[in-house]
């Protein structure tokens, strides 16, 4: 049995990491958003509002951002990484572009852009959205290894600044719809460095046996390089990277782009182009609990900015403009997800008694716990506990024996039906990835500041979800 501050009789099946809390109503501030507090009663506020006010007005289960907190985060990126690669240290300047794919609306898009960021797309959806929203098309990137035709040419009218082609076929596609456009279209080529990311193999994107990128190893890369710098219709800009996603060790990050560089130097030397532009991609790791240990931003700008001059000295060539794609670290600090408990059971495990705490959402709105094994914390939002701390697994009300959404956290043994549960970090991947698994309509996210509350994606109706079903229509009225 395992030990417990209290006693073996206290013992549950926690988590070695897991620390057993001081005060079990007590939030751990690097888990949530700048403007997340909890009143005297235990109630979770957001920007001074109470989750209870929220969950009355709008319902569960519901994404909540903290706009502030959004915004600064963003800025903080752009801030930092253009102190860090300033000309006046001898660099060439940095752009910074928000990586869509964590989550994407209008809102969203604008607010980066109005915080000096682009927009990384990854789908004609997605271009869309920022075009709505009146980003400028040369502050827009198109990624994809699978790019289609109709994506391409909306990437090409809209002119995108950047589409990294990923693979000798793309090439060929591009080239043939620019060429009927008559216009130069701005290449990237996406290379695979052979960098292992101390991540999930699953969003570890920089090793050879996956879908995206040209190897360098391979020699792909090399044949992509001369197909491109020999054509009349496509302009070579650059090249990117990207090793993975929720990444910690600053070292991998370090060594990409020592490789990047590298190549870049055999390309310019081999075909007599000027590569102006240098994306070293995102992936940059966030607190989700307390065992996560994320790099500062301006402590990843300066080491980043050193390996980058470090190995322009050595290789002899110019320095190139660098670009970076943070999504996850902008978004998801600033989100959360407010539920409502249902079912509250006591299971008997070989290591003690763990709570499961059934909410009203599950992996419809958060599929990262069953898709890659994402870890989160949780808390009571609608009251202080006077219980005792035991270890609970939040669940959702999926037919799945994976749909997990918190697997350990220490909570009051008090928590029953209808109490709130708040996960933080919430706010990549999250929505993005939502479904209607067992018919459920998704959530909406809530935009919070002191002085407004508003739907900026509002939640899904079961009208609108079975809109799609021909005999729903004919048939069973919502």
């Amino acid at each position: 049995m395992p030990a417990h501050i209290a006693g073996t009789m206290h013992a549950t099946p926690a988590p070695v990491w897991l620390p057993y809390p001081d005060d079990v109503n007590a939030l751990l501030p690097s888990l949530w958003s700048d403007n997340v507090t909890k009143s005297d009663a235990g109630v979770l506020t957001i920007a001074g509002h109470a989750v209870t006010d929220l969950a009355e007005r709008y319902g569960t289960p519901t994404l909540v951002m903290d706009v502030a907190d959004f915004k600064a985060r963003a800025e903080n990126y752009v801030s930092a990484y253009s102190a860090a690669f300033s000309e006046d240290k001898g660099l060439a300047g940095v752009d910074v572009f928000y990586a869509g794919k964590a989550f994407l609306c209008t809102a969203v898009a604008r607010w980066v852009h109005e915080s000096g960021l682009g927009v990384d797309t990854c789908s004609l959806g997605e271009m869309m959205v920022a075009r709505a929203a009146g980003v400028p098309g040369e502050r827009v990137g198109l990624h994809g290894n699978n790019k289609s035709a109709a994506e391409l040419e909306y990437a090409l009218d809209y002119g995108v600044g950047r589409i990294f082609v990923d693979s000798l076929d793309e090439i060929s596609l591009l080239e043939s719809i620019a060429a009927a456009r008559g216009v130069l279209a701005p290449v990237m080529l996406r290379v695979t460095v052979g960098v292992e990311a101390h991540t999930h193999d699953f969003i570890a994107t920089a090793h050879e046996d996956q879908k995206f990128g040209l190897s360098v190893s391979a020699g792909t890369a090399a044949k992509a390089a001369e197909a491109v710098s020999n054509s009349a219709h496509l302009r070579f800009d650059g090249l990117h990277s990207h090793i993975g996603s929720q990444i910690f060790d600053i070292s991998g990050f370090q060594v990409a782009a020592a490789r990047v560089l590298a190549l870049r130097a055999e390309i310019m030397a081999e075909h007599g182009v000027d590569l102006p532009d240098i994306d070293l991609g995102g992936g940059f790791g966030i607190r989700y609990t307390s065992q996560d240990t994320p790099i500062p931003v301006a402590e990843m700008a300066q080491e980043l900015a050193e390996v980058v001059a470090k190995e322009c000295r050595g290789l002899g060539t110019n320095v190139p403009r660098i670009s970076i794609e943070p999504g996850r670290a902008i978004v998801s600090p600033s989100m959360f997800t407010l539920y409502q408990v249902g079912t509250v059971k006591e299971v008997d495990t070989d290591n003690g008694v763990r709570t499961y705490v059934a909410v009203d959402g599950g992996m419809s709105d958060n599929i990262r716990t069953a898709l890659y094994d994402a870890d989160y914390s949780c808390t009571l939002a609608n009251r202080n506990s006077g219980s005792e701390p035991v270890i609970v697994r939040v669940v959702g009300k999926h037919c799945e024996s994976g749909d997990i959404i918190v697997r350990d956290e220490y909570m009051g043994s008090d928590v029953s039906s209808g109490d709130l549960v708040a996960v933080p970090s919430t706010g990549a991947y999250c929505r993005s990835l939502a479904n209607n698994y067992n018919h459920l309509p998704k959530p909406g996210v809530l935009a919070v500041t002191t002085d407004k509350v508003e739907w900026i994606v509002t939640p899904e109706d079961y009208s609108q979800m079975l809109r799609s079903d021909p005999g729903m229509n004919a048939g069973e009225r919502v």
